[in-house]
């Protein structure tokens, strides 16, 4: 009963906003009413993930009685919940960040229509984990792309903006078009059929069909996703959205790409072939480490952190991929494994990828720049972002005892764990993909480091800089809570783990096989070969902390305050220009992985009239070669242009032509609907 209520509240919550946000006026009382919305439905959205997760139950919901909504099917399961507390809770912040950041907007842009497309995108996502049948799914998944579309679109008097929007619109419905042609497959062709029946018909599929179902299903999925080489619109889309809006696409939306995958691969097809795996895996890896690479030549802060979820989709991937291939060889605690940590760190991405969007917005707030070049000293002018962005740059670097560090650790030790694979030649993927992903980690702690070197440390290199403020409450308030849930997160897998061990019992088939933890604090590989006790190292962190002072007072440490000035390189003072650039942070990876960049560089030096050995100026521009949209993307839109050219002829004007061209449109479809 409890469920179905929070389940009505929610609903009515996103609703409501929604509804409310379009018929009221402007300025705060359109913020108001949008954020009591958001964070009302999210606030339930989170209690009913939470007690489904708990209490393991399930509830069922179908509308095929009610004409409005005749054949929608809602279904929650262990694995939905765990999704709508990842939206519940991604959606709480961002309903409380965006009351004071969207006080930007005011009297610039409709706050109305932000507002509504902000609770519907909610509502949409609620939805899409509980939809039991593919016409369900398929209305969700549209509603979502589309609200998103609006939100990213929101300073649509920008051509960045437009650009970022068309791009991420056409990815999406090409995206929508495979998973259309995938249910068709799976459902034969009755969009209605509940997810139970798919199962039970997924058996009767020949192996050419189910092939073809996965791998529609990891275009689909992996376009939302953003995997490589599907990730071209993210890292444009992100960064031009409001930075609320930003933290909920990739925290939340980008998601449903994994939930889906997981949901079609695991949950209706029952797992498959080793290929399946393999590839996903190869995929995840890839657009791990090619992520991280690309974030670490940007200067733009959200652009860094939009390349920073390509990454991370990237690690989540390798999980599944590495549970997929324990589950085609029927090794099903591994799998477990595998699947554990990839749907561990979809929960824990979300939490630290959303706090860093957010920080970002209140510092391009403060400084009306994403530019870290320049930004600069920031963390005397804004203490409470700095610290909060610190947690999340701390969480995505995987540092212990933080949340990233937890999962990260579990998809380590399932691709260790993959010497048990019988056929050698699987096995070997395994040692190389723990390779990139130790790359990858290592250079993830070299990006936040400049991240967070060159945006909060030092002095400002611009006037807005040095005069920035601090957040308002309301930001500050958002940005909390998830610094909050990252350090929870990080201390508490011992109470993580084991529900989605049992979250996934029956999934494809996997036993009730639980993950624990020895006395609620280490979990161990499953051959024994390592523990880790995240709560026990943040005790001992804790511990050498509280030594520091006193080991101090053993000494007798002089503790009293000296300011004096910094080393100056024998200048009489500091200033900007002597800083550390987020250019020269770059430049020895850039030169390590030039054949992956191709930098072209442009360097122009002026000199003094009257003398060449005195230089007035020096100016430097490199730039990285976009292989996939060059390589990739450019030839197929210069064949959409060619195709376009050549069907704007048919526009002869003749009313005449038209008919005949609707007469023979019609005919194809009678003969296709015939064979």
């Amino acid at each position: 009963m409890i469920q179905k209520t929070l389940f009505l509240v929610m609903i009515t919550a996103w609703i409501a906003g929604a509804a409310a946000s379009l018929v009221t006026g402007r300025g705060a009382i359109a913020r108001v009413v949008a954020a009591l919305g958001a964070g009302a439905g999210s606030a339930a959205c989170l209690l009913l993930g939470v007690t489904a997760l708990i209490t393991g139950q399930t509830l069922s919901l179908s509308l095929a009685q009610m004409p409005p909504v005749g054949g929608l099917m809602l279904r929650l399961d262990g694995l939905g919940a765990l999704f709508l507390v990842i939206i519940g809770l991604i959606g709480l912040a961002v309903a409380i960040y965006g009351f004071g950041y969207s006080a930007n907007y005011a009297g610039r842009y409709s706050l109305r229509t932000a507002g509504a497309m902000l609770n519907l995108l909610m509502l949409a996502l609620g939805l899409q984990v509980m939809a039991d049948n593919a016409l369900t799914f398929l209305i969700a998944w549209e509603a979502m792309s589309l609200s998103a579309y609006l939100l990213v679109l929101t300073e649509h008097d920008k051509a960045e903006t437009v650009r970022a929007a068309v791009w991420y619109i056409a990815m999406t419905h090409a995206g929508f078009a495979a998973l259309m042609a995938m249910f068709l497959l799976m459902s034969g062709s009755d969009l209605t059929t509940s997810f139970a029946a798919m199962r039970a018909n997924a058996a009767a599929l020949s192996p050419a069909a189910r092939n073809l179902v996965f791998l529609l299903a990891l275009f689909g999925f992996g376009t939302k996703a953003g995997v490589v080489p599907l990730h071209v619109w993210l890292p444009m889309a992100h960064p031009v959205a409001p930075s609320h809006v930003s933290a909920l696409m990739s925290g939340v939306v980008i998601k449903m790409g994994i939930y889906g995958l997981v949901r079609v691969a695991l949950d209706l097809l029952g797992g498959g072939p080793v290929w399946w795996g393999g590839v996903v895996l190869g995929i995840g890896a890839i657009s791990a480490l090619l992520g991280v690479l690309y974030a670490l030549m940007e200067h733009d802060l959200k652009r860094l952190l939009a390349y920073h979820s390509v990454e991370n989709i990237g690690i989540i991937l390798i999980g599944v991929g590495a549970g997929l291939i324990f589950h085609s060889y029927g090794l099903m605690p591994l799998a477990a494994l595998g699947f554990i940590g990839g749907l561990y760190h979809t929960l824990n991405h979300a939490t630290f990828k959303g706090l860093l969007f957010l920080c970002a917005g209140s510092v391009s707030h403060a400084t009306h720049t994403r530019n870290m070049e320049e930004m600069g000293g920031l963390i005397k002018r804004m203490p409470v972002t700095a610290l909060c962005f610190l947690i999340g740059a701390a969480a995505i670097s995987a540092l212990p005892p933080l949340n990233g560090f937890a999962s990260e650790w579990i998809v380590f030790q399932s691709l260790l764990e993959g010497v048990k694979i019988p056929k050698p030649e699987v096995a070997m993927i395994m040692p190389i993909a723990v390779g990139m992903l130790a790359l990858t980690g290592g250079l993830a702690v070299a990006c936040f480091v400049k991240a967070f070197g060159i945006t909060f440390l030092a002095i400002p290199r611009t006037q807005e800089a040095e005069h920035a403020e601090e957040a308002p409450l309301s930001m500050r308030a958002g940005m909390a809570l998830l610094a909050l849930a990252c350090v929870a997160l990080g201390l508490a897998p011992f109470a993580v783990v084991p529900m989605m061990s049992r979250m996934l019992a029956g999934l494809g088939g996997l036993p009730d096989t639980r993950a624990e933890f020895a006395r609620n604090l280490s979990l161990a590989a499953p051959n024994g070969s390592s523990l880790m006790s995240p709560t026990l190292v943040a005790a001992g962190l804790l511990i050498i902390l509280c030594l520091a002072p006193l080991v101090m007072l053993l000494l007798r440490v002089n503790r009293k305050l000296r300011v004096s000035e910094s080393w100056g390189c024998g200048r009489i003072g500091q200033t900007p220009r002597m800083e550390y650039t987020a250019t020269a942070f770059a430049e020895p990876l850039r030169r390590v992985f030039a054949e992956l960049y191709r930098p072209t560089k442009e360097l122009t030096i002026d000199f003094h009239p009257e003398s060449k050995y005195f230089v007035q100026s020096i100016e430097y521009r490199s730039e990285i070669t976009p292989w996939f949209e060059k390589y990739l993307y450019d030839p197929c839109l210069w064949f959409v242009r060619l195709i376009a050219a050549v069907v704007r002829r048919l526009q002869s004007g003749s009313l005449s032509a038209y008919l005949v061209y609707v007469a023979i449109a019609l005919l194809i479809l009678l003969l296709t609907a015939r064979m």
